[in-house]
């Protein structure tokens, strides 16, 4: 008789917590939580969305989200502020800030960076450019490079004061192919 009286109470143990389970998902379900794709609970994002919202924040932008237009319930929305337009550079066609330009250099000229630019050399050979005893943070490897020393092609190079820069190297009769961030001068 002990052995009856186990199983029957394992099968209403067991009912009772499959009945009890089923009323929990009923109840998270009307709470949002089960809610289908595509709903206004949980809307679908697109990739694309996703990357233009991450480019303007890189860019120094605004996220803009859709707006319910204000009624006698709703608050006015906030405005955001303009995106601020970049500035001529010092040099040539240099622009500042985030905005990157590839930059051609022939043999025989010198890409000099303004403060705070950045350039990455992405074809060609090219040697470090300094009037003085400091040279140019190469970023990729942690390094500083000085005047004379050979660029290495695909690393990021900062430039933190005005006067550095880059050149072509002896020999070469290809130029530079160089992506520039900030503002520079050709010579």
């Amino acid at each position: 008789m002990k052995t009856v009286w186990k199983v029957s109470m394992s099968a209403v143990l067991l009912a009772g917590g499959l009945w009890a389970g089923s009323m929990l998902n009923i109840t998270a379900e009307g709470a949002g939580v089960g809610s289908q794709p595509g709903t206004a609970d949980d809307p679908v994002v697109t990739k694309s969305y996703v990357d233009q919202q991450i480019q303007k924040v890189l860019q120094g932008g605004t996220i803009t989200t859709p707006t319910q237009a204000p009624s006698a319930t709703n608050a006015p929305a906030a405005t955001a502020a303009p995106t601020p337009a970049p500035t001529q550079g010092n040099g040539n066609t240099g622009t500042a800030g985030n905005a990157s330009e590839i930059v051609d250099v022939k043999p025989g000229q010198t890409l000099i960076a303004g403060a705070g630019a950045e350039f990455i050399v992405r074809a060609g050979k090219a040697i470090i450019y300094s009037q003085d005893a400091n040279g140019v943070a190469d970023l990729t490897d942690g390094v500083d490079l000085a005047n004379g020393a050979a660029a290495p092609t695909n690393h990021l190079l900062s430039f933190p004061r005005d006067g550095r820069g880059i050149t072509v190297q002896n020999g070469q009769t290809l130029g530079l192919v160089v992506m520039v961030r900030g503002s520079y001068t050709l010579k």
